[in-house]
Order: C-alpha cells, then sequence, then structure tokens
C-alpha cells in the first residue's frame, strides 16, 4: 500500500506504508533494545562491575539510580528534538536520535569497570570514572529516546489512513515488545549457564556483547529510515507557515498553549511506565536475587511475556479505532488499580508459575493502554509544535512512572516492606485514571491541519468575545 507525497517542487513521490511502518518500528525497536539491556545489566551486572566497594543493597540502589539518570534526561530530549522535529523535519531528526542512542550505548559496551578492565584494556579498572561515564551514556541514551518516540509516532499517525490511525501507530508501539524479546535472548544466549560470579565469562565479557551488537542494528535502522520520505503532514505545515513571521519556538508555543494535555498526558500514562519498567528491569532483580529463580528462566520468561506484550498492543491500537483512545486507556489504568495490590503478594509465593503469570499479566495490562497511546498523543496537539507536546507529554510520564518507582521499590523490597511497591503502584495507577477521565476524546482528529485543543478553543473565544465588545464600544 504507498500514500502520495510531494517533495518541495511539487512532484509526486509514492512512499510505501509498509516501509513507513517498518521504518518507526526498527527505530523504536533499536532504542529500546539499547534501553533494555541497559536495565537487565543494572539488574545483574552493574552492581558488581562498577559498585564493587559498596554493600550489596547499596549497589544496587546505584545501579537503578543510573537506571533512573535516562528518565531525567528524556524531558530534555524531547525539547531539542522535538524543536528540531517540529522546524526541520520528523525524518532527520530520528535519524539523528538513532545514531546517538547507537553510540552512547556501544560505548558502555567498552567501558572498564571500577576495579576491572574491559577486553584487556585497563587491566586494573579506571575507578570513580567508571560509574561517571556510565552515568554520562546513561544520560546520552535517555536524551535519545526523549527525541525518539514522539518522532517515530508522528511519522505514522500522520502517514495513516483516514479511520486506521491506531493500527498505523501501533507500529512504533510494538517496538519495546520487539526490543525486550531480543534484550532477554541475547543475554540469555551470553549468560552461558548461570554462573554470575565475579570471574565468569557472563560478568567479564558476555554482558558486553548485547551492547556491542546494537551497532548492526543501528546500521539496519539507518538503511531504512534514509529511504522514508518526510511525512505529507509536516511538508504541508512547512508549506503554510514556513514563512510565517510570527512563527515561534515549538516548546513556548506548546507550553503556552496546551499545557494542560502536557500535564495530563504525562499523569494519564505514568501508570503504564510504572507497570512497564517495574516488568522489565526491576522484576529480573527481584526475581533472581530475592526470589531464586535462575537468570535463564528469568530471561526465558522475559521472551515469552514479551510475544504476549505485542499482541496485547496490537489488539489494544486496533481497537482504539472503534471505541476511540480514551476508553481503552482507562480500561487499563483501572485494572492497574487492581493488579498492583496483588502482584507481589502473588510472586511472593516463590514457585515459577506464580512469576511468569506476574510478569505476562503485568506487560499485558501495560500493552493496552500502550497500543492506543501512539495515535492519542500526536491527536492531542497542534502540527506546529506536535513532535514537541506529544514528547513532553510522553517523557513526563516516564519520569513520574519510570523514574522513581524502581528506587522505592528497591530499598523496600531490600527492607521486607514489599506490600509498599504495590500501594505506590495503585496510587499512580489512581493519578492515571483521575488524568484519561480529564482526556478528550482525539480518535476523530484530523492530523492534516491544526486543530484547536479545548483549553486553546476556550482562550480563543474569550479573546474574540474582549475584541468584540471592544469594536462594539467604538460604533457611534
Amino acid at each position: 500500500m504507498t500514500t502520495q507525497t510531494t517533495d518541495a517542487k511539487g512532484a509526486g513521490k509514492p512512499t510505501s506504508l509498509k516501509r513507513v511502518a517498518a521504518a518507526s518500528s526498527i527505530g523504536t525497536t533499536i532504542e529500546f533494545y539499547d534501553f533494555f539491556i541497559y536495565g537487565t545489566a543494572a539488574a545483574l551486572v552493574f552492581p558488581h562491575i562498577f559498585f564493587p566497594n559498596q554493600s550489596a543493597t547499596a549497589a544496587t540502589l546505584s545501579s537503578f539510580a543510573t537506571f533512573a539518570v535516562a528518565f531525567f534526561a528524556r524531558p530534555v530530549g524531547a525539547i531539542v528534538f522535538g524543536h528540531f522535529g517540529d522546524r526541520i523535519g520528523r525524518k532527520k531528526t530520528l535519524v539523528s536520535t538513532l545514531l546517538i542512542m547507537g553510540v552512547a550505548t556501544v560505548f558502555i559496551g567498552l567501558l572498564p569497570g571500577y576495579s576491572t578492565g574491559a577486553f584487556g584494556i585497563f587491566s586494573n579498572g579506571i575507578g570513580i570514572w567508571a560509574p561517571t561515564l556510565l552515568v554520562l551514556m546513561r544520560f546520552f541514551q535517555g536524551f535519545a529516546v526523549g527525541g525518539e518516540w514522539a518522532g517515530a509516532t508522528l511519522l505514522t499517525a500522520e502517514y495513516a489512513p483516514k479511520g486506521k490511525r491506531g493500527m498505523m501507530a501501533m507500529w512504533p508501539q510494538l517496538g519495546p515488545a520487539f526490543a525486550f524479546f531480543l534484550s532477554s535472548m541475547t543475554f540469555l544466549i551470553f549468560t552461558r549457564g548461570d554462573n554470575t560470579s565475579t570471574d565468569s565469562f557472563f560478568m567479564t565479557v558476555g554482558w558486553r556483547i548485547p551492547f556491542l551488537l546494537s551497532a548492526l542494528l543501528v546500521l539496519v535502522g539507518l538503511w531504512i529510515r534514509l529511504a522514508v520520505d518526510e511525512t505529507p503532514v509536516f511538508k504541508e505545515g512547512e508549506r503554510r507557515l514556513g514563512q510565517d513571521p510570527e512563527k515561534k519556538l515549538p516548546f513556548l508555543d506548546a507550553m503556552r498553549y496546551q499545557w494542560k494535555e502536557i500535564l495530563i498526558a504525562g499523569g494519564a500514562l505514568a501508570s503504564l511506565f510504572s507497570l512497564f519498567y517495574m516488568g522489565t528491569s526491576f522484576f529480573t532483580n527481584f526475581a533472581t536475587k530475592y526470589l531464586g529463580h535462575s537468570m535463564p528462566f528469568v530471561l526465558s520468561m522475559g521472551m515469552l511475556a514479551a510475544v504476549i506484550f505485542g499482541l496485547s498492543i496490537a489488539a489494544s491500537a486496533m481497537w482504539s479505532d472503534k471505541i476511540g483512545r480514551r476508553k481503552v486507556i482507562m480500561i487499563s489504568c483501572t485494572l492497574a488499580v487492581i493488579w498492583a495490590l496483588a502482584v507481589f503478594p502473588i510472586m511472593e509465593t516463590g514457585s515459577k508459575a506464580a512469576f511468569a503469570i506476574g510478569l505476562i499479566v503485568t506487560l499485558i495490562i501495560f500493552g493496552i493502554a500502550y497500543g492506543p497511546a501512539g495515535a492519542a498523543l500526536p491527536e492531542l496537539f497542534q502540527a506546529r509544535y506536535r513532535y514537541t507536546g506529544a514528547g513532553l507529554g510522553y517523557n513526563l510520564a516516564g519520569i513520574f512512572g519510570g523514574a522513581i518507582p524502581p528506587l522505592f521499590a528497591a530499598q523496600w523490597v531490600s527492607q521486607g516492606n514489599v506490600l509498599y511497591v504495590g500501594m505506590m503502584l495503585a496510587g499512580l495507577s489512581a493519578v492515571s485514571v483521575l488524568c484519561t477521565y480529564f482526556m478528550v476524546e482525539s480518535k476523530d482528529t484530523e492530523m492534516g491541519q491544526d486543530h484547536v485543543a479545548p483549553s486553546t478553543a476556550r482562550k480563543d473565544e474569550a479573546q474574540q468575545l474582549a475584541q468584540s465588545e471592544v469594536l462594539a464600544s467604538e460604533v457611534p
């Protein structure tokens, strides 16, 4: 299937929707693969490699603190890449985010530890520089992801045929499911059994290989993305607004006109991030360290959960084309309130089946809302700052739900207060239910023109009324 785009000279150029879907999906797959292998390594390896002089609990907390750094970098990336995505185009910006993430991830794979070298280099380690450089590379990972998601979803949403935007926008949403499967599989291959002593193959060399392999994935992603044309919506916007002397910074416009939508989007998706990153990163540490499950079993369950997770994303995205984005997201957030209180008591029974159920159900609930989110957030914002607005809302949710909960959870679990973790997740989910209630249904929004959001519409109406009153007073 193709859609017709027009270049600056007016010549028609057919663009395959399959290619657009592949470009968005491969990009988010690579970005989140890099992100997830870091999360897996943060749970299994980094406490020993980069924080060897700390107690086991303190090392785990420090490791997850470096994991959290990326979430605070993501809004920065959303602002910077959102600016360029709204000014120079989706395609060019997405190539940049892919390159930055790839370089940062490969560098982590080459980084010597605190007291151990890498591939025979710096055989005695590099001391405090090791965790310092780790944090820096983690910042760049988050910086790149901050600009990746909004651009990838816009690429599909702005190409989507009428009535099928949810289905098209599901492709970048499938990236995390693909990435979770790949990251779990690569770590499973290179663990070589369950030998995780400090001098084992996995702890010295094996953990680095998934990071280095990301270079190959980046090359594939670049090859696909460079073959995709700029979106027709962006081209039309440039034609109409490119010479507008009043055109301002996208970030300032988004904050001025639609700050409410940014906050509502961030709150609505906060629960989803908490469930997802707890499920994909924290549960790995919890299962191996506290429940006593073997690493190969946990990683194998991650692969199985990733497949089911992907199916739930696809089903919910297409469902949202029929009943609306808001209703589907509300269902997920409501289920999350209940499940958050049940998941840890279930897994604490200690059986492998209980862990599998806990992981799979957690990701299914997340997937129900994540599928339609790819279309819902771009639909909320006006075209001239859509990249920025969607990115800010999405990455604000990342801070609320992805950065903070794992830090508290690691401390509470080490103290035996697992119930507190469930209560925290349930509280976040309740906030998301409230924010979703205030969301405006957007599935029928036209992407090809600047729509007027409710908050902006009320402001414009007030301004027009004031102007009318002034004119009326001037009539003799």
